[in-house]
């Protein structure tokens, strides 16, 4: 059920009339952006508004509770401000809500001393991108400590750094929310939202979380040019969300490989490229299962899609 300043909102016409008031008005005004508050600071799980940077969410932001409110606040989000705000509070899982808690509370040795964010991450990067990057899920103390996908873990190391280098990141290191990187044509998201438990959401916590994915891409989808896919699940469930906002899908679905291409067809006729690449997780940039040249070859194709050109001798470049 739908909550809001406490109160859970149980009919269909209780739920419509809290969307049809709050849209306007629950995603947080720029200017909570600028530091991060002493409350903030006190605090493991961060409250909505209280000044993390980068907070989409506001104190009467309503909380999803359950599958059926996630599809109803998902559906409802009219830009891309309120369906961060929504995702950042929801807890229609409770494993994983308990799950990130935890780790917010507990911490690992090394950042005893910092905050944890210990909310679903949302979508991050520009609002109308022209490439977006599809995950599998935040890292337990990566965006689940710094409140921002791929940021504060190796993995996002590995990614900005490739991103940075096809010129489509500002600077090559993200770190912590509010650190200064833009991403002025991409967009990162993660399939499923809050940080699972040995980096494995069940399949109910999937299809749960769904709706979000679904929503951002409908929302995107007018200026998107390209989809990078890290990973086999992110790459199932993009083909499917894809199929959810009305593009047109190849039948059946192309198997997921690093460098992989399959290409769909939007409602309005436009085709959107979308590229395989090996999750840039330790497992497999350690083992050089996934190098530096293959990840800049794939951003470099994106790049490229997406009407950049990236420095000359990158893989993608020669590709172009």
């Amino acid at each position: 059920m739908i909550t809001v300043r406490g109160r859970r909102a149980g009919s269909t016409g209780i739920r419509c009339a809290i969307v049809a008031v709050l849209d306007c008005r629950e995603a947080a005004p720029t200017g909570i952006m600028a530091g991060m508050a002493a409350a903030a600071l006190s605090s493991s799980p961060v409250r909505p508004g209280t000044g993390w940077p980068g907070d989409p969410a506001t104190p009467r932001t309503p909380v999803a509770g359950d599958p059926i409110d996630v599809r109803t606040l998902a559906a409802s989000a009219r830009v891309i401000g309120v369906l961060d705000a929504r995702v950042s509070v929801c807890r229609a899982c409770p494993r994983l809500v308990a799950w990130r808690e935890e780790v917010a509370r507990t911490k690992r040795k090394a950042f005893a001393d910092e905050p944890y964010w210990g909310r679903p991450a949302p979508g991050w990067g520009a609002e109308r991108p022209r490439v977006l990057i599809v995950g599998l899920a935040p890292a337990a103390h990566g965006a689940n400590r710094t409140g921002r996908v791929f940021t504060g873990d190796r993995s996002g190391d590995w990614l900005f750094a490739a991103l940075h280098r096809v010129g489509l990141a500002a600077t090559a290191t993200s770190a912590y929310a509010g650190d200064g990187q833009h991403l002025p044509v991409t967009r990162v998201v993660a399939a499923v939202r809050c940080a699972p438990p040995a980096n494995a959401p069940t399949p109910v916590e999937r299809a749960t979380c769904a709706p979000w994915l679904e929503r951002e891409l409908d929302l995107v989808l007018p200026t998107l040019d390209v989809v990078v896919v890290l990973g086999g699940f992110g790459w199932a469930a993009a083909l499917t969300s894809l199929a959810a906002a009305g593009c047109s899908v190849p039948s059946p679905r192309p198997r997921f490989g690093h460098g992989a291409r399959t290409e769909v067809v939007t409602p309005d006729r436009r085709v959107i490229a979308v590229l395989g690449c090996y999750h840039p997780s330790q497992q497999n940039t350690f083992t050089g299962r996934l190098t530096e040249s293959m990840t800049d070859d794939v951003l470099g194709q994106a790049a490229v899609l997406a009407g950049g050109h990236p420095p000359q001798g990158t893989a993608g470049a020669a590709r172009g």
